[in-house]
């Protein structure tokens, strides 16, 4: 198995996306591979002493940043370190693709260069939210690949999401229920009324709706939505939590009795804060493509790289892109009923 790995992407790009690399290479076989400017590269291997055999660097000179335009991007930098890295992908050089550079870039480049797996309406970014249960994390998709989105698109999302998350964890039967504003059979817009129907009908274990004042407790291993909703309510869970922990910080460390109780109360401190702490998650998959690819946090740093490349190798090893595209095959009758040429999957 070869991993690649966006050397350039990100915030902390290429000295953090190397510590990561190097971290994880020490305790994994699979080779890992780093894309990026061959002499930058270099130098922060150097600066971390390797000295082992499964990391590799494939020379790329061109970067695409938040800035561009996508799509323009993508066709206009040929050796940018995403497009040569999905190339690879699609030429059978590399397994799966990290990156924690341009999503709008991933996204384009994943439809331009590898396409949709055939059935697929639309890929979708899934993430990892935290959950109180003993589960630890619930996947939500979709994250924002599709702001515009139709019933079979969140009905795709149930299908992926629940392979996904039986391949990465082990569960045998992942619960799945719909992201909506009750709890009721019946709640919602047309877009959700529907997408529950089909849903019902899919060969998934579909448990109806869910309250987003609820995912947070668990309950559910996979939540699926539009993609509008689905990154409004991960982007505003997000912002709670930092305010949340932002003001528990500052109200532990306000005089001398405050930072005593504190100290007193660090493990536990801590825990909570590990709950809400996404660096180990490792990734958001974009689920749908002809090709496996995950989508790290633009802020990703060493922890987070180490990571994601651990999920990376399950990610692979299942083949969660082939039972994908044989899960809608054999849930065809609604999906692909709607299909037109244009949804047949990219060329």
């Amino acid at each position: 198995m070869k991993i690649l790995i966006d050397g350039m992407g990100g915030d902390y790009a290429p000295q953090e996306i190397v510590k990561g690399a190097v971290k994880a290479a020490g305790e994994i076989d699979e080779t890992i591979v780093i894309l990026g400017p061959e002499d930058r590269i270099r130098e922060q291997l150097d600066a971390c002493r390797w000295k082992g055999n499964n990391i590799e660097i494939v020379n790329a000179t061109e970067v695409i940043s938040n800035d561009e335009t996508p799509a323009m991007a993508v066709r206009r930098k040929k050796d940018s370190t995403i497009v040569k890295g999905m190339n690879m992908i699609k030429n059978g050089e590399g397994d799966v693709l990290i990156s924690g550079g341009s999503t709008g870039a991933l996204l384009s480049a994943g439809l331009v260069v590898l396409g949709r797996l055939k059935g697929i309406r639309r890929p979708a970014i899934a993430a990892w939210f935290p959950a109180l249960d003993e589960g630890g994390s619930t996947l939500l998709l979709d994250c924002g690949a599709n702001v515009e989105a139709k019933p079979e698109y969140v009905y795709q999302n149930g299908i992926m999401g629940s392979i996904f998350v039986r391949a990465i964890k082990g569960i045998e039967s992942p619960s799945v229920k719909l992201l909506n504003i009750g709890a009721e059979d019946g709640k919602g817009d047309e877009l959700h009324k529907e997408a529950f129907r089909m849903l019902s009908e899919a060969d998934i274990n579909f448990n109806g709706n869910i309250e987003g004042r609820d995912v947070v407790f668990g309950g559910c291993d996979v939540v699926v939505t539009d993609g509008f909703s689905g990154n409004i309510f991960l982007k505003s869970s997000e912002g709670m939590s930092l305010a949340i922990m932002g003001q528990f910080k500052k109200k532990l460390t306000e005089g001398v009795i405050a930072k005593a109780g504190a100290m007193l109360a660090y493990s536990k401190i801590k825990e909570i804060r590990n709950v809400f702490d996404y660096s180990d998650v490792g990734g958001a998959p974009i689920l749908g493509l002809k090709g496996a690819v995950l989508k790290m946090h633009g802020n990703s740093q060493e922890t987070e790289v180490y990571y994601a490349i651990h999920k990376a190798v399950p990610y692979v090893k299942n083949d969660v892109t082939g039972m994908i595209a044989e899960a809608v095959r054999h849930n065809d009758g609604l999906a692909g009923k709607k299909e037109n040429s244009e949804d047949e999957g990219d060329k």
